[in-house]
């Protein structure tokens, strides 16, 4: 039987977003979950957080009350908890006010009360409180900087918590004497639940010192303002053994690894071993290498697999952006891919953001076919020039290889799948 490669790296893709999506992963959470004598207080934000809070309504034991914030087009219906969407990646003052708004929500509870804290990835943009003496301004010229600038995801948050007023565990410290838990869906190598959405309900390891040694490692000219308030130690997160955390329970409720397995469990069914590579960083074109250099000694070897194998990975990988074209890190990573292998070995891969939405564009990533090369020489489609411009967007709306979903209202990052087929 033939197998169509472009179906099954979709459905791979397909299968790696429904394990995270939280109509399965949120209800199996809440029956462990005891009502409180009090209220029980629904706040949250993140690219997941509407489709959470519609969960909880569907599924809680008891009486809900609150508001989340999710990224515009995100949203889902509920009835009792008030969704509100605001901008991501670059926070805006719709997120401001909803920061503000659930800041507000959780303050003034009793020992009784119940704060059930929806966190998802995109949070930390979305759920914008600018510390006091840092207008919103400030912070989003510093949040673009650090999109522009090769930063990792780990080290954007670090800022990021010690310009916020609610991130950094700042959230719990709010509630405080109310109990806290928190359902969190990993979009972070290494699952660490203080940088899922800057961890507003974790305790912070880093520092301010740190929060300026990210900006100078970048050359980052932050506004005054910015650089005053890290200078101050007023600006400190809580930390670790910090006693408000004691009636704070984090939960992770779906994680990258979980969705990469659901992945291989379909790659196997139609007949490719998976080789699962875990979660990476480093920047697209980079990790783009590698994996080329991995797909072609399986192909040529049969190390450390023998092919029909899939490469399965996940993670955040970067982008320095010096062009001035169109593309999120999954299309710019397939884009090098594309150019590393030019279609060697009838080698298929897909590279998609598990949120529908690849950077700031309106597809989720795109698939590389095992002609797409050949057929970008055929139309005159100058792949190298546009990698060189950072317009891998625009190379696969040409050749027609987009992937289009619409938000997913769930997230567990980057998505990668290469298929080296049977050596002939």
């Amino acid at each position: 039987m033939t197998i169509d490669h472009r179906q099954l790296l979709r459905e791979m893709f397909d299968a790696a977003v429904g394990a995270a999506h939280p109509s399965v992963c949120v209800p199996p959470f809440l029956a462990g979950i005891e009502p409180p004598k009090g209220r029980t207080i629904v706040v949250g934000a993140g690219k997941a957080a509407a489709a959470m809070a519609a969960a909880v309504e569907a599924h809680y034991p008891g009486p809900v009350e609150g508001l989340v914030v999710t990224r515009y087009d995100h949203g889902a219906p509920t009835r009792h908890i008030e969704v509100i969407e605001a901008s991501h990646p670059v926070p805006d003052a719709a997120g401001r006010e909803a920061a503000a708004r659930v800041f507000q929500r959780v303050q003034g509870l009793t020992s009784d009360d119940l704060v059930l804290a929806l966190i998802s990835g995109g949070g930390s943009a979305l759920m914008a409180l600018p510390a006091e003496g840092v207008t919103l301004e400030e912070k989003q010229a510093v949040n673009k900087a650090l999109l522009r600038s090769g930063a990792n995801i780990s080290e954007m948050n670090c800022v990021r918590k010690h310009l916020s007023a609610i991130k950094g565990g700042r959230l719990a410290r709010a509630a405080a004497p109310a109990r806290v838990v928190a359902l969190m869906i990993s979009d972070v190598p290494n699952d660490d639940l203080s940088v899922i959405a800057s961890g507003p309900t974790v305790p912070d390891a880093t520092t301010r010192h740190d929060a300026l040694a990210v900006l100078a490692k970048y050359k980052i000219e932050a506004p005054a303002a910015v650089l005053a308030h890290l200078n101050s130690p007023a600006c400190e997160t809580p930390k670790p053994g910090d006693p408000i955390f004691e009636r704070v329970q984090n939960i992770l409720i779906a994680t990258p690894q979980g969705s990469l397995d659901a992945a291989a469990a379909v790659a196997k069914r139609g007949g490719f071993t998976p080789c699962i590579l875990g979660d990476l960083e480093g920047e697209s074109r980079d990790v783009a290498l590698v994996h080329a250099g991995i797909a072609r000694q399986i192909a040529l070897h049969g190390q450390p697999f023998e092919p029909p194998v899939a490469i399965i990975s996940g993670g955040e990988t970067t982008v320095t952006v010096r062009g001035d074209g169109k593309g999120g890190r999954d299309a710019e990573f397939l884009l090098g891919l594309t150019l590393a292998l030019e279609g060697f070995g009838g080698i298929s891969a897909i590279a998609c953001d598990t949120d529908g939405i690849d950077g700031v564009e309106t597809n989720a990533g795109a698939i590389m076919t095992a002609d797409s090369y050949a057929r970008a020489q055929k139309a005159g489609v100058d792949l190298k020039a546009l990698f060189a411009n950072n317009d891998a967007f625009t190379a696969f709306e040409k050749l027609g290889d987009l992937v289009v979903t619409g938000p997913t209202r769930t997230n567990v990052n980057d998505f990668r799948v290469i298929l080296v087929p049977k050596r002939v």
